[in-house]
């Protein structure tokens, strides 16, 4: 007998259902960016968001959902370096290899701290399927939900928006552009630790985002 090799989902595989809620997404993107960009690039970001995630999705239903909110964060990353969008508010971008642990927890902390008053998205170099379940829970013990959250690439527009750069891990996988200002953490890997493991790698994250935030106009 033959093995098949396993089919690829991808933007031009979608069922009907996927279509209708990929054009839900677009219609909302447009609305959300009227003035700043047309039908086609908001389309074009949609697109290869989706396409990201295609290759390595679980659970194929959420598809859509992940693309649109990571369109939507590509464009807001966009807008802000085309000069578009110009709020004043410090934006920090947290990379690590797989973005499902130390790079999440350290978003997490960061978010919860300061609220509106800075802006703030994570990455990897290789992302992962899901968010690491003991971060999730560690992070749930200090009052943080982490669990809605999806491991996600880099991409040059959030590198590019970025006034900071947190690298944890990743490297030279790591995106390295000019006139940004960069630190590198040297941070323990959750992946495969247990609950009492990752709990202090949580608690030295937190201690290293209030530093973080104590340098920052907030």
């Amino acid at each position: 007998m033959t093995l098949q090799p396993p089919s690829v989902h991808t933007w031009e595989s979608l069922h009907a259902d996927e279509r209708l809620a990929l054009k839900k997404a677009a219609a909302q993107l447009a609305t959300e960016f009227s003035g700043l960009y047309d039908t086609e690039t908001i389309q074009r970001f949609l697109e290869s968001s989706y396409d990201q995630f295609a290759d390595r999705a679980t659970v194929v239903r959420f598809l859509p959902l992940l693309a649109e909110r990571f369109a939507r964060q590509r464009l807001h990353a966009l807008a802000r370096v085309e000069g578009l969008h110009a709020d004043g508010k410090p934006v920090v971008l947290f990379l690590c290899t797989h973005n499902a642990g130390r790079s999440q927890m350290a978003l997490g902390f960061f978010e919860a701290l300061t609220g509106d008053a800075a802006v703030a998205w994570s990455g990897g170099s290789t992302p992962g399927r899901e968010v690491n379940p003991v971060a999730v829970a560690a992070m749930a013990e200090r009052g943080i939900d982490i669990a809605h959250e999806f491991p996600k690439p880099w991409t040059d527009e959030t590198v590019r928006a970025a006034d900071v750069v947190i690298t944890m891990g990743c490297g030279d996988a790591c995106p390295i552009f000019p006139g940004k200002r960069y630190e590198n953490w040297e941070v323990a890997d959750p992946a495969g630790q247990d609950l009492d493991t990752v709990r202090g790698i949580r608690d030295d994250l937190e201690r290293r985002v209030r530093t973080l935030i104590s340098s920052l106009p907030v």
